[in-house]
């Protein structure tokens, strides 16, 4: 049996979670139109986001950053290494994984993407202060620690 502090923090979660689930489901579809008019998809926009500012990463780092399948994000990974806007490297610590970098053409099209969703962003966050959505992003951090955690023990 929870306790009342107990409960209501479970269902607190439960309601969060639940925006959370409506916001990326909304912000997704907004982000599809934008990412249609530079000839990208969503996926790719997501996947060349995790690889920016000269990070790399293996497919399945890729994957459990953006929480879906190994084999969703090597579709994906293809697609932008024949499009010339991933490469792959050699991964120092795992012969038959190698690392995914950005190539200055990935470079180009995630900041013409990223451009062209400021001023909707800006339109759509005008009502909400900064200070909240700080806020908000430290309690899903909070929250991403715990949970990773708690699957640890």
């Amino acid at each position: 049996m929870l306790s009342n502090i107990e409960r209501a923090k479970v269902d607190a979660y439960r309601i969060l979670m639940a925006q959370v689930y409506e916001l990326a489901a909304v912000s997704r579809r907004d982000s599809e139109s934008i990412a249609a008019g530079r000839g990208a998809t969503v996926t790719q926009w997501h996947t060349m986001s995790v690889l920016s500012d000269g990070t790399t990463a293996t497919v399945p780092q890729v994957a459990a950053r953006l929480g879906v399948t190994r084999q969703a994000v090597q579709r994906v990974a293809d697609q932008l290494l024949e499009r010339g806007h991933l490469q792959r490297i050699a991964n120092p610590h795992h012969d038959s994984s190698p690392l995914l970098q950005l190539t200055p053409s990935g470079e180009e099209i995630l900041k013409r993407l990223w451009e062209d969703s400021d001023g909707p962003r800006a339109r759509m966050l005008r009502d909400v202060e900064a200070r909240r959505m700080d806020e908000a992003a430290a309690t899903l951090q909070d929250l991403l620690v715990a949970l990773k955690d708690d699957g640890r023990r």
